[in-house]
């Protein structure tokens, strides 16, 4: 799942909800964990210091999520593609962070030209902040080299809130935190490139391009900045028929910090049925192990995240991925035919 690294969250104004929410942040995606009255003291001496913190989520199924942050990798296969991921970070923590992500693709024909578009929305909530992203992304192919080449672009929404009438504070006449929910929005554009060749794919992709800027109520405001992804993959075919190793690594970086993911998964497929086991390292960050299946046509994939810092093993992060795949005919009427998620 996800250990994840959460992006740059520069505040702007005097009120100490806004550093609150900054350690907030970072102790979710750099998984260290403080108690109220601790992130508050911290968040008034050391807020210079921790302006930069990854926005992004990252999740442990990225493999099966690409056009999570690459809009250049929608309608890469002749399907229709439906994939989602609930993730719980930091379980047994109060108030823990929890990311919901569905989303939905599929190639068309245009001008005898192959497209893409997409659909897709995340819900990521941290005690009392939610993070929300509506998007829509659209993808042009061509042949190259014996592969496909894809150009994409995404635009959409980014809605942020606080709940400031549930925090517990001892002095709730405080100027410096709100006493009311506060919101906002501001629009959100990436593009990306995405190759895909018969055993294996490289994309490169920049989310937040234009640097929203959210403005929450009539004082404060939340700037996220540009995050930068590399990723990459192949089938390692085994001398049985049935056996193929899946290595791949997703890569990103705001400039300042950075996440990157190894992930190997030997998958046993046999007519229609798959199987995989496998695991996955995040340098200074986490090890994960996946498994997964495909159960009435539908894949469902499970994985466990364990921190490698001072954590308990046991205050890991889980998460579910399910995906399903309606084979398109795009050059010729007839009827779907329905198969399961490929794993790749």
């Amino acid at each position: 799942m996800s250990s994840c690294q959460k992006k740059t969250c520069i505040l702007v104004g005097n009120l100490i909800f806004f550093c609150f929410y900054t350690i907030i942040i970072l102790h979710k995606r750099y998984t260290y964990v403080f108690k109220r009255k601790i992130i508050i003291i911290f968040g008034l001496t050391l807020v210079s210091l921790l302006s930069h913190a990854q926005y992004d989520v990252s999740f442990s199924h990225y493999f099966d999520m690409e056009p999570s942050f690459n809009a250049a990798s929608v309608g890469k296969q002749p399907k229709l593609n439906v994939s989602a991921a609930y993730a719980i970070d930091l379980a047994g923590f109060k108030h823990n962070p929890q990311t919901m992500y569905a989303g939905t693709d599929m190639p068309f024909m245009f001008l005898k030209t192959t497209h893409g578009a997409g659909l897709q929305f995340m819900n990521d909530k941290i005690g009392l902040f939610t993070h929300q992203r509506l998007a829509l992304q659209y993808a042009v192919k061509m042949k190259l080299f014996g592969g496909q080449l894809s150009t994409g672009v995404s635009a959409g929404m980014l809605s942020e809130s606080f709940d400031g009438s549930k925090l517990d504070l001892e002095d709730s006449s405080d100027p410096a935190f709100t006493s009311s929910k506060v919101d906002g929005n501001a629009l959100d554009l990436a593009v990306g490139l995405y190759y895909t060749h018969r055993n294996w794919y490289a994309g490169i992709s920049a989310q937040h391009i234009n640097s929203p800027l959210v403005r929450l109520g009539e004082t404060n405001e939340l700037k996220v900045d540009a995050t930068y992804y590399l990723t990459g993959g192949c089938n390692i075919k085994l001398r049985s028929p049935f056996l193929t190793i899946k290595p791949s690594f997703l890569v990103r970086t705001d400039g300042v910090a950075y996440r990157g993911d190894i992930t190997t998964r030997l998958v046993y497929t046999h007519e229609k049925k798959m199987m995989y086991v496998g695991a996955g390292y995040s340098p200074t960050n986490s090890v994960t192990v996946l498994v997964g299946g495909n159960v009435h046509g539908i894949v469902m994939g499970y994985s466990y995240e364990m921190y490698t810092s001072a954590i308990n093993p046991g205050n890991g992060s889980h998460e579910l991925f399910i995906g399903y795949q309606m084979d398109l005919n795009l050059q010729k009427k007839g009827k779907n035919l329905h198969k399961s998620v490929r794993i790749l």
